[in-house]
């Protein structure tokens, strides 16, 4: 059954129209990327579809069907991004009504971007998951055709045509493509098209490392629903994989893998600096995926496709993105580091650097003995940089903590270095992750209570549709079970950091 479907799909791919709307996107060879990963890098340039992202494709692809065989006048859809502006123009070429149903969290840069397209914008719920839930109950009510972002084998048979460019623009088949995967409409298409055509090219899926769904489906063959899912690359935030998409990929993608925040950042970078134009985080994925598979296969003289898939990239995130791309790329290392609180320490302590870039330097005097500094510093020889000053400090009797991957340590600490509190006793350690919308603030501290006094509070919006909080509540031991009774009721997701390294050498 599954390679009939497959076959079905193929010869939807093989007849689409989507390009009464969508644009055959160029194929660009990337030239600094493959020199310095000794392989053929080509990038599939979906980015630069009228609307920025592949979904267009899709949403084409579905709709247009509807109109030529049943003669719709309105669809719907839930989108908080790409698929809901696919939806939008769709509709806009097909002379039909569209309405989108969106988060009341979406930034208004998407929802102005949807409505530019003459959508009927209804905003609900905080997440996407509402938008959609209420988005099927409006169709059934009314009747109404609902556009499916992934899961619907006409939306597949859309995102496939890319599959469809890339064989006929290269001058031989890729080894490898790696595909970004959210519900899995992408890769599922383009799994069905490669499947036929050329079915020696390895489909690798790549994935957020706190958004995996296909990747936990895969191992585990059969589908499996997120309890939390990560916030970065908005996307692909899915936390269940398609029925159908799951079904057309399980057996026929090569392998599953995921990367960190910091190494799509870097992804984006690398994109930067290929296309000069910036991805969002989903766009980067394959790039992303393509480094860090390379290098820990050590692959040489292969040829390999990434595909950028979208560039709807809001612009405050960019300073985020700026932070993390350096420490993705290991050009960065944080360090937490105790010192002699006396004369010539800080000479001392940057002699062992080296003369290496300070990224970062942030001092607090402890006491009259030692004082902690967090230090960011510029490398040049990556993994190797980071050995030998690591090694340099600890021959010298420093006490050192590598940073570089503490979630604390980047999103807040960093920020507040001198927070150190004597009286702050029976301190529990929160990191808090909301939706972002005005008054959410305060709801959030509303819903916390004041049963129990706030000792530390740290608050920043990193240019994303969530804001990140890190919280210490003081707390009797005898009174803990309640308090994680109440927050677990808070309906925020969330993480103990007591015992985080960080947060004791700077803050406790």
């Amino acid at each position: 059954m599954t390679e009939k479907k497959l076959k079905s799909v193929y010869n939807k791919i093989k007849t689409s129209n989507v390009y009464d709307v969508a644009t055959k996107t160029p194929l660009d060879f990337a030239a600094n990327l493959s020199k310095k990963l000794n392989n053929d890098i080509f990038i599939k340039r979906d980015d630069l579809q009228p609307v920025f992202s592949f979904k267009l494709r899709g949403a084409y692809q579905k709709i247009s069907k509807l109109k030529k065989n049943k003669n719709i006048g309105t669809v719907i859809a839930a989108s908080a991004g790409n698929h809901a502006q696919g939806v939008a123009m769709s509709a806009q070429k097909l002379a039909i009504n569209a309405i989108i149903v969106m988060p009341t969290t979406t930034p208004k840069i998407k929802i102005d971007a949807v409505k530019s397209l003459k959508a009927n914008v209804i905003l609900h719920g905080d997440t996407y998951d509402d938008a959609y839930d209420f988005a099927k109950q409006k169709a059934k009510e009314e009747k109404i055709d609902f556009i499916h972002p992934y899961d619907d084998l006409d939306v597949i048979a859309g995102q496939g045509t890319i599959a469809r460019e890339i064989i006929d623009q290269l001058e031989c088949k890729p080894d490898y493509v790696f595909v970004p995967v959210g519900g899995g409409g992408l890769i599922a298409g383009i799994t069905a098209y490669m499947s036929q055509v050329s079915p020696k090219t390895k489909i690798i899926a790549v994935e957020p490392n706190d958004s995996d769904c296909f990747n936990q489906a895969f191992k585990s063959r059969k589908r499996v629903k997120l309890n939390n899912i990560g916030i970065f690359a908005d996307g692909v935030a899915v936390k269940q994989i398609g029925r159908q998409t799951f079904n057309l990929t399980k057996d026929k993608v090569y392998t599953s893998m995921v990367v960190t925040t910091d190494e799509i950042c870097a992804g984006i970078k690398d994109l930067y600096d290929e296309t000069r134009t910036i991805a969002e985080p989903a766009g980067a994925l394959s790039i992303s995926g393509i480094k860090k598979f390379i290098k820990s296969h050590n692959i040489q003289n292969k040829v390999f496709v990434a595909i950028f898939c979208g560039a709807n990239m809001n612009f405050d995130r960019l300073r985020y993105v700026s932070e993390r791309s350096e420490i993705g790329e290991l050009n960065e290392m944080l360090l937490g580091v105790t010192i002699p609180e006396k004369p010539g320490s800080f000479k001392k302590f940057c002699s062992l650097i080296g003369k290496k870039s300070i990224t970062e330097f942030n001092y607090r005097y402890s006491d009259q003995k030692k004082a902690h500094v967090f230090v960011g510093i510029k490398l040049s020889n990556g993994i190797k940089d980071k050995n030998q000053i690591l090694s340099n400090l600890k021959t010298n009797k420093y006490k050192v903590i590598d940073l570089t991957d503490n979630e604390v340590a980047k999103l807040h600490i960093r920020y507040m270095v001198g927070g150190v509190s004597n009286s702050a006793s029976n301190e529990m350690i929160f990191r808090f992750i909301f939706p972002e919308k005005p008054g959410e603030l305060f709801n959030f501290l509303n819903a916390v209570g004041s049963n129990w006094n706030i000792s530390l509070f740290h608050y920043r919006n990193h240019g994303s549709d969530f804001g990140r909080v890190l919280i210490g509540i003081q707390v009797e031991p005898k009174d803990l079970s309640g308090l994680l009774r109440h927050l677990n009721t808070l309906n925020y997701e969330f993480f103990e950091e007591t015992s985080n390294k960080a947060y004791h050498l700077f803050l406790s």
